[in-house]
C-alpha cells in the first residue's frame, strides 16, 4: 500500500515538474527511505518467518512429534503384551517432552533474534540523533 502511494506521488510529482533535478533527488530520497522501512519489515519479517516454518518442519522431520502424538496409544513397534504398550507410553512420553523442549527452544531463538531484528533500524536512528 506504501509502494504505490509513493509510486503515485512520483508520477504526480514528475508529471507537475520534475524536470529540475534537485527536486527529483529529494523525491527520490524520501521513497528509498520508506522503501528502506517497507523491505527491512515487510519483508525481512516474511523472510524470518518463511525460516523459522522451515526450521521446525526440518526439526519435525526427526523429532515426528505430530505422529506420535497421533500414535501415542498404539503398542511400540507392534508389541500387543502389557509390557509393550505400558513402555510404548513411557517411551512416546519422552519423546514427546524432548520435542516439546526442542520446539520450545527454536521458538524461544527466533523470537529473540526477530525482536533484536525489529530493534536494529531503530536503536541505529537512536544512535545517530543522540551524535547529532
Amino acid at each position: 500500500m506504501i509502494k504505490s502511494l509513493l509510486k503515485n506521488i512520483a508520477v504526480s510529482c514528475y508529471d507537475e515538474g520534475m524536470d529540475f533535478a534537485p527536486v527529483y533527488l529529494i523525491q527520490r530520497l524520501f521513497y528509498r527511505f520508506v522503501d528502506f522501512f517497507h523491505h527491512w519489515y515487510v519483508d525481512g519479517s516474511r523472510a524470518i518467518g518463511h525460516s523459522f516454518i522451515g526450521t521446525l518442519e526440518s526439526a519435525d522431520r526427526s523429532l515426528a512429534l505430530k505422529i506420535t502424538l497421533k500414535y501415542f496409544f498404539r503398542p511400540l513397534y507392534g508389541d500387543y503384551s502389557p509390557v509393550g504398550r505400558v513402555l510404548g507410553i513411557i517411551f512416546r512420553t519422552f519423546r514427546i517432552l524432548i520435542g516439546a523442549v526442542v520446539y520450545a527452544v527454536v521458538a524461544a531463538l527466533f523470537v529473540a533474534f526477530y525482536v533484536a531484528w525489529l530493534a536494529v533500524p531503530a536503536v541505529i536512528i537512536i544512535y545517530a540523533a543522540k551524535g547529532l
